[in-house]
């Protein structure tokens, strides 16, 4: 029986199969006249999509736009009074270096974080784009002890997971534990599973805040203290910056060695490394480059008091922040764009600082130009109009939207200063450096859209 009904379902099958191949052929052979034309999709309609092209296209030589027509456009857009009484502003020909715009551009501006761009300038001309920077764990003065060592890394990650408002600006490899784990290891390896731990920031000294530096600062959480050993930004888990980086950093290090089997005394206190001491372990931070690509695009202030010391100790000079003006003198000189310059920190926060816009929009086309390769991550770093860093959340507003995806520029804030700076490409391929300051500005969002409206039209240039 069960043979008999397996029969019959095969043979209905078969049977189905022939009446949907001879149905299908009577169709195309009888009803071939009556199949609709097939009627033709309507053509998408495309999507306007402008993007800027790479970085440093290998253009340059398009025709200038109309010096009058710009130069009546921005005289207008820097007259807006949101920008206050105190505006200055320029845009350069980046080839050859020749004013298509000057609005009071010898002015000497509180630059805010587009000193940023001549601290990147110089850690690229002297310590160069592709060297790197260690924290290091030596043996100490006596038996059983071991020296946490700062080279002016950038402030590397130790616990698990960054407090919340800085997950962005603190993710990356997590550098400590692996140092502790080396350092564990090698350790081990020597038969030593009980230690002295201390640590040596001396790489940086001076004090560690610049001429300029506002007190609440550091209690606001705008920097840490400078130091040459640091963790997390000198951020604590709930965010607060700690008091003395250099300390927090070896306490945690202490830890990380008791969980990797190693026992450490009591006691984490500073020493001095011998120059020659025996190396047991350490981590690199990324290139140069990346790290100046980070420091512009998110504006990091933290790392760019470190880099601005990099660049002091590489010129031969002292290690602090009277170091540091002397270190950028030298490089802007030896660049040719020496002028228009006076700056007490790295990152921007001193109130202090005076940069013209001149001499900005003159390093922005040098560390563009094709003669310097080593500089060009200077512009790659740029936060970029609309997408990313410091930029992300502005041209969306009518009068810069068209700015978007084109203009690349370092922005900078501080109490009643707003400042711009930076790249261009005209409609016609030429591209141009621009440097936009206010720093009597009453009426910061404002300010802040009439900035972006400048570079758009330079953008649309």
């Amino acid at each position: 029986m069960v043979r008999r009904e397996r029969w019959m379902v095969v043979a209905t099958l078969a049977l189905l199969q022939i009446f949907v191949v001879l149905a299908g052929t009577y169709l195309i052979t009888h009803d071939a006249d009556r199949t609709p034309a097939p009627v033709a999709s309507p053509k998408p309609t495309p999507i306007p999509l402008v993007t800027a092209g790479p970085v440093l296209a290998a253009a340059g030589d398009g025709a200038l736009p109309a010096k009058g027509t710009l130069t009546t456009r921005l005289t207008a857009a820097m007259g807006d009074p949101a920008l206050g009484g105190s505006v200055a502003g320029i845009v350069l020909d980046a080839v050859t270096g020749t004013p298509i715009f000057d609005g009071r551009s010898g002015t000497a501006i509180t630059p805010a974080s587009t000193t940023k761009v001549v601290t990147a300038l110089t850690v690229l001309a002297t310590v160069g784009p592709d060297a790197r920077l260690a924290t290091r764990v030596v043996r100490g003065s006596s038996a059983g002890s071991i020296v946490l060592v700062g080279g002016g890394d950038r402030p590397w990650p130790a616990r698990g997971r960054a407090p919340p408002s800085r997950r962005r600006s603190t993710r990356g490899p997590r550098r400590s534990p692996r140092l502790a784990a080396s350092t564990a290891k090698a350790l081990k390896a020597a038969k030593l599973t009980s230690v002295d731990l201390s640590y040596d920031a001396s790489l940086f000294g001076g004090p560690r805040t610049a001429p300029g530096w506002k007190p609440t600062y550091i209690p606001e959480g705008s920097v840490a203290p400078v130091s040459a050993l640091m963790m997390d930004e000198g951020r604590a888990a709930n965010g607060a910056r700690y008091p003395d980086p250099a300390q927090a950093t070896a306490d945690a290090f202490a830890m990380l060695l008791r969980k990797n089997g190693i026992k450490v005394g009591k006691g984490v206190d500073s020493a001095k490394a011998a120059p020659t001491a025996q190396e047991l372990a350490r981590v690199e931070s990324g290139p140069i480059y990346a790290l100046v690509e980070r420091m512009l695009t998110h504006s990091d202030n933290d790392l760019a008091e470190a880099l601005a010391r990099q660049a002091a100790i590489k010129e031969g000079l002292p290690h602090t922040f009277q170091g540091v003006p002397t270190a950028v003198g030298r490089v802007l000189t030896r660049l040719g764009v020496a002028g228009g310059v006076e700056v007490h920190d790295g990152s921007g926060l001193s109130t202090k600082n005076r940069i013209t816009p001149t001499a900005l929009a003159h390093i922005l086309a040098v560390a563009s130009s094709s003669a310097h390769p080593e500089l060009h991550s200077l512009i790659s770093g740029l936060p970029v109009a609309h997408f990313t860093g410091t930029l992300h959340n502005r041209y969306g507003k009518s009068d810069s939207r068209a700015g978007a995806g084109l203009v690349r520029a370092k922005t900078g804030t501080l109490n009643g200063v707003n400042t711009l700076a930076g790249i261009a490409y005209t409609s016609e391929g030429r591209l141009l450096t621009f440097a936009f300051m206010a720093d009597q500005v009453a009426n910061p969002p404002e300010a802040i859209a009439a900035l972006d409206k400048m570079a758009t039209i330079v953008s649309q240039s």
